[in-house]
């Protein structure tokens, strides 16, 4: 079938034709905003009905067959459609936004007695730095399209395989395309899409595959994983990302075991921290420089994305080690020489697992498992486990008592002299306006079971539900008497009790993000020497009076704002800040957030935030911000959580003329739910 070709003007004219018609007819496609495939996220969510039901935007790619002829020509039939499954025209032209323009392809099979894939498709490219060429894995966009259905192809590769590839193997073609809806305002990361189609060419089912680590492991912290501009998802990326592949310019390898190790060592990685730099250099010379990167897990934590019940088929294949996946984390390790590696030289893969066994009689030795044992979790600790049994004594200007255990997990009693411990309190729950903190490894008790009174009293004025946490940790030595004994902190899961002060009713503080959410990226969140790790330890002191003043040098005033909100936003805002954000911590410790790279899309406030929590109007009852280094001095709380992320000068400005020293903020007027510039609304992707 010939593909229709339509001038600009007649493009036009049918365009309006058929927003006519679906104007009409929008009863039958999507009669009501109920029956929208989009949510509050989607920028389409808040779009003109008419609108949606003529652009229906979106994209969904789908690959239904492939074939290789004898001569080694490569067909692959694929189609095209809105989230709906209605059919889209590639060209743009009887179903809006260009998709053709985008479309690209790659090819590639698994060798016999391989684990990885080799690409049909290369290319050399000579880096205009090094005059060094190297060879990549390529893509095929100039072939012929041949229409057979309303939004259904077939795709004939430019590139030929040789007539002698092997059809007893598996081969893989993905494809990865963009639709073009900005003449309609409706860009949107749902309009871009990719699908990988695996099959063995001589008929057999498929035995052989790369399933190492899947895309939804991925996107626990990547929101959603692409890159590339329409790429999207491991399945695509490791057909290209492979030992074929380096860069020219750095030499460095592509292959996706050793960049993705690479990258998410980053800071840590030891050549880096020698002083190197790691980069990529890309597409027209664009420099990636990943020396920065900290990945929010400890690295040490293979399982954080080898998932163990992903349901990948090698999920288990961290525990098979090779020079290229151990080398890229552990890159001062010269295999060739054996210098890093006990000077034992290492000329192939096949001897590796005779010391790098998966897992041996003890923590910290050369096993896999082993060797990757982060300290804080080891099975040969006690444990520490608080409870707050009750808050007694507990009014306006009096010192309330607390009493506590601290066990061990097996329940066993643990000496409290010999610890680091201590109470926090702050109140109310309303918005905390201060904390105090106190040692208490010399509480009085039995059994496990201790009370303290608290030296600081409650405020005079004190009213309503007040909050009293515990925090300590043990220090223990693991494998005592051996050459790699180390003593770590045995740090406890922070326990909150509320308590109230005047009689009324106990209201718990508000829950704004959720810890389970946190532990997505960061695998088990834990701040202070580890003393901290739970969010409702954590406001109690970063309240909206806290700052750094107490660790901050003279010279370094005014101080830093550490009020949680603000905080967090700040700090994953990270390297997209347009102000310097750095908070003196424990011994004058410098703490310069300014180089995060939050890996997800900050506009997902869902991300982290539960319950609509970050939606306007915020609860009443909150207090200002104090702000001593930031634009605004107080500044309100709605001001603090969106100037947290939006750090402009402009964006403080904005807030500033919608806040007044009588009445506060009137950002809800404006960014409150159902409003035409409402947080989800002014967010969504």
């Amino acid at each position: 079938m010939r593909m229709l070709r339509v001038a600009g003007p007649i493009r036009t004219a049918v365009r309006l034709i058929l927003a006519l018609t679906c104007v009409v007819g929008s009863a039958v496609l999507l009669s009501s905003s109920e029956n929208r495939v989009f949510t509050a996220t989607d920028r389409a969510f808040y779009a003109d009905a008419n609108l949606i039901n003529f652009v229906r935007p979106g994209l969904v790619v789908k690959i239904v067959a492939a074939s290789i002829a004898d001569d080694g020509t490569v067909k692959v039939r694929f189609k095209l459609t809105d989230p709906r499954g209605l059919p889209l025209d590639k060209n743009g032209v009887t179903t809006p936004g260009d998709i053709s323009s985008s479309i690209r392809f790659v090819i590639g099979y698994i060798p016999q007695g391989q684990r990885q894939y080799k690409s049909y498709i290369i290319r050399n490219v000579t880096s205009p730095i090094t005059n060094q060429t190297a060879t990549q894995a390529n893509s095929d966009s100039t072939g012929t399209y041949e229409i057979v259905a309303d939004g259904e192809y077939v795709y004939t590769f430019k590139n030929k395989v040789p007539a002698s590839f092997d059809r007893h193997v598996t081969h893989s073609i993905g494809m990865w395309a963009g639709r073009d809806l900005s003449e309609f305002d409706l860009d949107s990361i749902r309009n871009f899409d990719s699908d990988v189609y695996t099959w063995v060419p001589d008929g057999s089912a498929v035995t052989v595959t790369r399933d190492v680590i899947r895309t939804a492991s991925c996107e626990k912290c990547h929101d959603p994983l692409q890159a590339h501009d329409e790429r999207r998802g491991l399945e695509l990326c490791v057909i290209c990302h492979q030992p074929q592949s380096s860069d020219p310019d750095t030499g460095n390898s592509v292959n996706l075991p050793v960049l993705i190790h690479k990258i998410h060592m980053g800071s840590q990685l030891p050549s880096v921290l020698a002083g190197g730099k790691y980069q990529i250099i890309g597409y027209q010379g664009a420099v990636s420089d990943f020396s920065t990167v900290v990945f929010p897990a400890d690295p040490r934590n293979c399982t954080a994305c080898h998932e163990q019940d992903s349901g990948a088929a090698q999920a288990n294949a961290y525990l098979k080690p090779n020079r290229a996946a151990c080398g890229a984390c552990h890159d001062n390790v010269n295999f060739a020489t054996g210098q890093g590696h006990s000077d034992l030289p290492q000329i192939s893969d096949n001897e590796c697992a005779s010391c790098h066994f998966p897992q041996g009689e003890l923590e910290f030795d050369a096993s896999i498992i082993g060797a990757h044992t982060i300290p804080r979790f080891s099975a040969s600790l006690p444990g520490v486990v608080f409870d707050i049994l009750n808050v007694t004594g507990a009014g306006p200007g009096l010192n309330p008592t607390v009493t506590f255990t601290v066990k061990d997990k097996s329940g066993n009693n643990l000496d409290i002299t010999k610890m680091q411990l201590q109470l926090v309190m702050g109140g109310p729950t309303t918005d905390y306006a201060s904390s105090v903190s106190e040692k208490v490894t010399t509480a009085a008790g039995a059994d496990g079971t201790y009370t303290w009174t608290m030296a600081n009293a409650l405020p005079a004025d004190a009213t309503g539900t007040y909050a009293v946490g515990i925090e300590g940790y043990n220090s223990v030595t693991l494998l005592p008497d051996t050459t790699i004994a180390q003593t770590v902190r045995d740090a406890g899961a922070n326990v909150v009790k509320y308590f109230s002060v005047d009689g009324s009713p106990v209201q718990a503080r508000r829950q704004v993000v959720s810890l389970d959410k946190c532990n997505k990226c960061h695998s088990s969140l834990s701040v202070h020497g580890d003393n901290r790790n739970r969010i409702e330890q954590c406001v109690i002191c970063h309240n909206p009076n806290g700052t750094d003043v107490a660790n901050r040098p003279a010279n370094k005033l005014p101080a830093q704002t550490i009020q949680f909100a603000y905080m967090i936003h700040r700090i994953h805002t990270g390297a997209d800040s347009t102000a310097e954000y750095t908070i003196y911590g424990y011994r004058a410790s410098v703490n310069d957030f300014t180089d995060v790279r939050f890996p997800g899309d900050r506009r997902d406030c869902a991300v982290c935030h539960v319950n609509g929590a970050e939606q306007l109007p915020l609860p009443d009852g909150l207090l200002n911000v104090t702000s001593p280094r930031g634009p605004l001095n107080p500044m309100g709380p709605a001001t603090s959580a969106c100037t947290g992320c939006h750090t402009s000068v402009a964006a403080a400005s904005h807030a500033l003329s919608n806040t007044t020293t009588q009445l506060g903020e009137a950002c809800a007027a404006c960014h409150a739910t159902n409003r035409e510039f409402s947080v989800p609304k002014i967010h969504a992707r």
